[in-house]
């Protein structure tokens, strides 16, 4: 690992001042589960350095809770995992997060890895995570190894160049929710949805999330659920024990006599960000379980474009939809 700065805060403010004076240099460490990593395999390339500051934001008390409030809950950035899955206030209401927070890597890693720090991580290629490969789109170059290399854990949507596809368990779950990112800047705080927290490749190859150097996650505020609404988050992968998704899906379900008024759908581990499918979400509005399920499961791979590699994935979309529906009735 490269000798880098360390730099402990104690407030928000604090932190974006860092951001804000030393920009791409510096990034922000929590739970540190995925940075460090990064920063020990010294991956870099043409557009993709090495921090050379950290700014530690774990001393920020203000940073670690789950309250509610009017309307909804607001969780904040540093809240670790196990801390989410341990509150019975997100029990009660908001099953659907704590099934996905359960799912993210063993205890030890929930134990320091935090809500914010699982909505930033880089991207899941090994392509992007090996040093070998500095030439690698989204490390700056003019190569995506994945198109016709090792690719059977790659994109099947929304590629447009680049296949990687993103980790978060937390970020379809919370799309699902229709959750809203607060967003701390010198110039004080903005709001984002979710869905529009996450930057295609198309827009961006090099950036995940539309964060600028100086600015940094504060919190994430979650509705209060619809009266008759329910969800649940499934997850397909490899081993049981500690693992990514291969494919992964969130639903939120209203429902009245046994029709879908209203749901939200949303898959990881099939695109480079956490895909909302309003797709399968209009093949599902005022219909009956039985016949939305099946126009929802086709309506979800509309478009599908799977590498040599990874066909699989479009019959386990359809697959983890279809069950996760059929939990819901």
């Amino acid at each position: 690992m490269k000798p880098f700065e360390y730099v402990k805060v104690t407030s928000v403010a604090q932190a974006v001042s860092y951001l804000a004076k030393h920009q791409e240099k510096a990034a922000i460490l929590a739970g540190g589960s995925d940075l460090l990593g990064i920063m020990k395999d010294r991956l870099e390339g043409p557009k993709f350095k090495m921090p050379q500051s950290l700014i530690d934001i774990k001393g920020i008390k203000d940073l670690n809770y789950v309250k509610e409030q009017k309307g909804g809950v607001k969780i904040g950035a540093t809240t670790t995992l196990s801390g989410i899955i341990s509150s019975g206030l997100l029990r009660d209401k908001y099953p659907l997060l704590v099934q996905a927070a359960a799912q993210v890597g063993v205890p030890q890693i929930r134990n320091v890895g935090t809500l914010a720090g699982n909505l930033c991580q880089r991207p899941r290629c090994w392509y992007f995570r090996r040093s070998v490969f500095k030439d690698c789109l989204r490390k700056g170059g003019g190569n995506c190894y994945a198109v016709d290399g090792e690719n059977q854990y790659h994109a099947i949507l929304g590629s447009s160049g680049c296949c990687m596809v993103y980790p978060s368990d937390l970020a379809p779950a919370l799309i699902a929710l229709n959750a809203r990112v607060e967003i701390a800047a010198p110039k004080g705080i903005r709001m984002v949805p979710i869905e529009q927290f996450y930057v295609r490749p198309e827009k961006n190859v090099l950036k995940e999330t539309v964060l600028a150097p100086q600015e940094m996650v504060v919190a994430v505020e979650i509705p209060s659920p619809a009266a008759s609404s329910k969800g649940i988050f499934l997850k397909v992968k490899e081993r049981q024990a500690f693992d990514f998704a291969v494919v992964s899906v969130a639903v939120n379900l209203t429902l009245k006599n046994n029709v879908v008024t209203d749901s939200r759908v949303a898959f990881g581990g099939i695109a480079p960000f956490p895909l909302r499918s309003t797709k399968a979400e209009v093949a599902l509005k005022n219909k009956g379980m039985k016949e939305g399920v099946l126009a929802a499961c086709k309506a979800c791979v509309d478009g599908a474009e799977p590498l040599k590699g990874n066909g699989y994935k479009v019959e386990a979309t359809k697959g983890i939809l279809e069950e996760a529906l059929s939990l819901l009735t």
